[in-house]
């Protein structure tokens, strides 16, 4: 039989003090709780916890002291219901991995995002149906997947992973935002921007007041929509810097680059002051490389060679993408050479980027060209098509214009843009150091379609 709340009040405090005689207004305060009843209502309170109690001896458990009280009569025996400390430890573990994780992650670094993923495995095998779990190892295995995209082979192994484990967390907790935002990025790695975009905003809706979320976001979206995400992030974590970074890179497009240059140096300068007065930052690179990239089109090349220097100079922090930003920099610097007419240190750059990037399909065509090999040219074009479109686009336009038809490479890009689903492909293109769209009138055309698009 179910006690009622009042009769377990009771019940539990004459257990409590079993042995020890408590008053009726004892009884009385603790089960009516300063409502005013008569004594009658305590005994018979009392003698409906005698029936429910079911002694033969009506009086085994619970005895009357005359004019005194209720007594609990029987043998009371304490017992540790707590957890063992083995078990409060194994119930822990899998969210301490799962903070342990993440920090792992958001160091950016290569070897603490393999220590995570290991992490986020061990944290699966003990909790296979913890949505944050699989969150955990499908952001380390898409980190994973973009630290060898630029190399021959990438791990299209890991992104698989990060796929299977981004799914199977929306499909345990569908409320999860994590889960969707995570969702959102692997799809826009896999090519599927429409459902990249898609999961990305239920992310911000299920949960609008993570910073994270709204990088995603930014991340997988183009023009006014990055600008709008990036400025959420950094509304909720103030220079952060690659959401400044991505707020640049529309700016770029728009071919509006004061304010790209405005958004570069608040994400430079940020991370250096938290720095002097924490002792940490956050991690950032190719803010230094595309600041250059604007010196450079501006001609001031004394301030984009320092930018670049300091862009080289990170190369061994670690962060998963700065050896592609640091070939990408020694790219331009070949191409600020080659301006020069210093066509062997334009070679020995071009070899610096290539042996970061060995694929990196503007240095292979331009160090062709620097060799005054029409053969191997030729085979750097014909090697390049199992790239990106807008990678392609682009080193066809340089070989284009290293043969002298400047008009024949804006045409390519043109065409190339017309064809191209909306979003940021070519978005560099002002800036790209070798073509010099900026300036020439010729590239016209090609340039103001990227701005339409970056609207």
């Amino acid at each position: 039989m179910a006690l009622s709340a009042r009769q377990f009040d009771l019940l539990h405090l004459l257990v409590a003090r079993a042995g020890q005689v408590l008053s009726k207004d004892a009884l009385i305060e603790t089960a009516w709780s300063g409502v005013a009843v008569t004594d009658n209502s305590l005994e018979q309170a009392i003698s409906s916890l005698r029936r429910i109690l079911a002694s033969p001896d009506t009086t085994a458990y619970i005895e009357t002291q005359a004019r005194r009280g209720y007594r609990f009569a029987a043998e009371v025996r304490r017992v540790d219901r707590r957890a063992p400390e083995a078990t409060l430890e194994a119930l822990l573990a899998p969210h301490r991995a799962w903070v342990e994780g993440r920090a792992a992650l958001e160091t950016l670094e290569r070897s603490q995002v393999l220590r995570a993923r290991e992490v986020f495995a061990r944290a699966i095998e003990q909790m296979p149906d913890q949505a944050s779990a699989h969150v955990g190892l499908a952001n380390a295995g898409i980190m994973q997947f973009e630290m060898t995209r630029s190399e021959l082979e990438p791990d299209t192994a890991a992104l698989s992973v990060a796929a299977t484990h981004a799914r199977e967390a929306c499909r345990l907790d569908p409320a999860y935002g994590e889960a969707w935002a995570t969702l959102g990025f692997v799809l826009d790695r896999t090519g599927n921007h429409a459902d990249a975009l898609a999961a990305s905003r239920r992310a911000v809706s299920l949960e609008p007041d993570n910073w994270r979320h709204h990088l995603r976001l930014a991340y997988v979206s183009w023009g006014e929509e990055r600008l709008r995400e990036a400025q959420r992030t950094l509304a909720l974590l103030p220079g952060f810097p690659l959401a400044h970074w991505l707020a640049a890179t529309v700016h770029v497009a728009r071919q509006a680059f004061d304010h790209a240059e405005r958004e570069l140096l608040a994400g430079i300068h940020a991370p250096a002051a938290e720095a002097a007065e924490t002792g940490t930052r956050f991690s950032g690179v190719a803010l230094h490389w595309l600041l250059g990239l604007i010196m450079l089109a501006r001609g001031n090349d004394a301030d984009a060679e320092e930018q670049f220097r300091l862009e080289l100079a990170g190369e061994n922090s670690g962060q998963l993408y700065a050896r592609e930003c640091c070939a990408n920099t020694w790219y331009a610097i070949g191409a600020l050479r080659l301006r020069r007419g210093d066509r062997a240190g334009a070679e020995a750059a071009f070899a610096e980027t290539r042996a970061r990037v060995p694929q990196h399909p503007m240095a292979a065509v331009a160090l062709a060209a620097v060799r005054a090999d029409p053969q191997a040219l030729s085979s750097q074009e014909g090697s390049i098509s199992r790239l990106s479109a807008a990678d392609v686009a682009f080193a066809h336009a340089l070989a284009a214009v290293l043969r002298g038809d400047v008009q024949a490479a804006a045409d390519l890009i043109d065409r190339a843009l017309a064809a191209t689903p909306p979003g940021s492909a070519c978005w560099n293109l002002p800036l790209e150091p070798m073509l010099r769209a900026g300036s020439d009138s010729r590239w016209h055309s090609a340039l103001a379609r990227l701005r339409n698009r970056a609207a």
